[in-house]
């Protein structure tokens, strides 16, 4: 398995999202044959391990001891240990500290190999029905305030298609803050993916907005947006003055106001 002689590589494998199938023959075979996982959940990781008859020891490694960990872990590869490194389901790095060991390996000359697996952000996308040509991957939305405005107010403005993820306790409000900055576009609320009860919904962002109000939605959800037309197909500076305006009356910022009248006419946010 090694790739280089005497050190140690780092395997960033995908795990399954929900359907325990999608673990590929070669992710078992890493998962089973290096000296050590490091693992959001250890615990989790631990039920996948025995699934398939693997033995290696296990580190914790999520955000908030990364910085402690990610030393730690790049003296076991320059030892010679093989490593992998799995999140709670899906590819490491993506929204999650797993990108900074990969990067401090990387700076340190150690070998990393990518183990491909499942994307709840690319199985969403694809399910969607919407645009895959240009997609952005925006992650969480910052709970609240300034950030959160501003972030919308990017979405808004963007032409690529977006996927974000979100909690099934905050999918309603995500819904409505997107109605706001976006327009009525169309979108999908995509939630346990791959798993029994899996459900994808798809309509404008009113109408999700309403099929999700007063529901108790449970699992992992993501979020795929349309993004915003080509001015060429939207209305006039009247429209975006007023728009503008009237979410500044709301209480949004004037450049964030812009920003979603733009993304909902056509018109620049200038």
């Amino acid at each position: 398995m090694r790739l280089v002689s005497d050190r140690g590589t780092l395997f960033v494998v995908g795990t399954p999202i929900g359907n325990l199938e999608d673990l590929s023959d070669r992710a078992r075979r890493v998962l089973r044959d290096v000296d050590l996982i490091a693992a959001e959940d250890t615990r989790r990781a631990g039920l996948l391990l025995k699934r398939i008859g693997g033995r290696a020891r296990f580190l914790s490694f999520f955000e908030g001891n990364e910085r402690e960990r990610v030393p730690q872990i790049v003296a076991l590869l320059a030892g010679g240990q093989d490593v992998a490194l799995v999140s709670d389901a899906g590819m490491p790095g993506v929204s999650d500290p797993g990108y900074r060991l990969v990067a401090a390996c990387a700076e340190a000359g150690l070998p990393v190999d990518v183990v491909p697996g499942p994307s709840a952000a690319v199985a969403a996308l694809v399910a969607s029905g919407l645009p895959t040509d240009r997609f952005a991957f925006e992650g969480f939305l910052p709970r609240a305030g300034r950030a959160r405005r501003e972030r919308l107010a990017a979405v808004g403005a963007d032409p690529r298609t977006t996927v974000l993820f979100e909690s099934p306790r905050r999918t309603a409000r995500a819904l409505a803050d997107l109605l706001t900055a976006c327009g009525d576009r169309r979108a999908a609320v995509c939630r346990e993916l791959t798993k029994l009860h899996q459900e994808v919904l798809r309509g404008t962002l009113s109408e999700l907005a309403a099929s999700v109000a007063g529901r108790e939605l449970k699992g992992e959800v993501t979020l795929v947006i349309e993004g915003a037309p080509a001015a060429s197909e939207a209305g006039g500076i009247d429209e975006a003055v007023a728009l503008a305006r009237s979410l500044t009356e709301e209480g949004m910022r004037k450049r964030d106001a812009a920003r979603a009248a733009a993304a909902r006419t056509g018109v620049a946010a200038r």
